[in-house]
């Protein structure tokens, strides 16, 4: 048997390294910015809510027209988008309100993962429009979303509230409802 080629062995084992290294680098990365408290930056339109809420945990009661609670935790997983009617909810706001429900109707196959729940006083032509054929009508009673609530006339702002109850993101009054659909692709698939 004939002894082995140093050379050979050296590049054999450089090549295991190398191969080694490839796999490790990710890693090391990970490590590093992860030392450094780094958190890569997304692109959401929506604003993040500070603290996090759980309007479920808080029993956060908005009443329907037919006088039932809505069920933050649904019987299936859904997300709900509320819309907060600011004061006198006019022709601007029910546009607003169209683009959202035509951001619904945008996710296909997925549309019914995303319950549309309105709180306000609904706008004066809501039994002509077809409002109530995409969303439920409901009231804060308690003025617990007040903080939430547009202050400007013929507003809207929209939250996004996980299926269990915890509201993810604020879409202040002048919102882009396209931004708003964008963000409802990513995260409703």
């Amino acid at each position: 048997m004939n002894p082995p080629d140093q050379r050979a062995m050296r590049a054999s084992r450089l090549k295991l390294l190398l191969i080694m290294l490839v796999f490790a680098a990710p890693i090391i990365a990970a490590g590093v910015l992860t030392a450094l408290d780094w958190q890569p930056g997304g692109k959401a339109n929506g604003l993040p809510i500070t603290p996090q809420r759980n309007f479920a945990n808080e029993q956060l009661q908005v009443t329907l027209a037919d006088g039932k609670s809505w069920a933050w935790r649904g019987s299936e997983p859904q997300l709900t988008l509320v819309a907060i009617a600011g004061p006198g909810c006019a022709s601007h706001c029910v546009d607003t309100l169209t683009k959202i429900a035509a951001a619904r109707i945008t996710l296909n196959r997925n549309a019914t993962r995303l319950r549309l729940l309105y709180v306000g006083a609904p706008p004066a032509d809501a039994a002509t429009n077809g409002m109530a054929n995409y969303w439920q009508v409901g009231q804060d009673s308690k003025g617990a979303l007040a903080a939430f609530r547009p202050s400007e006339p013929d507003s809207v702002s929209a939250l996004l509230v996980e299926s269990d109850g915890t509201a993810l993101s604020l879409y202040p009054a002048g919102f882009d409802p396209s931004g708003l659909r964008k963000d409802l692709q990513k995260v409703i698939r």
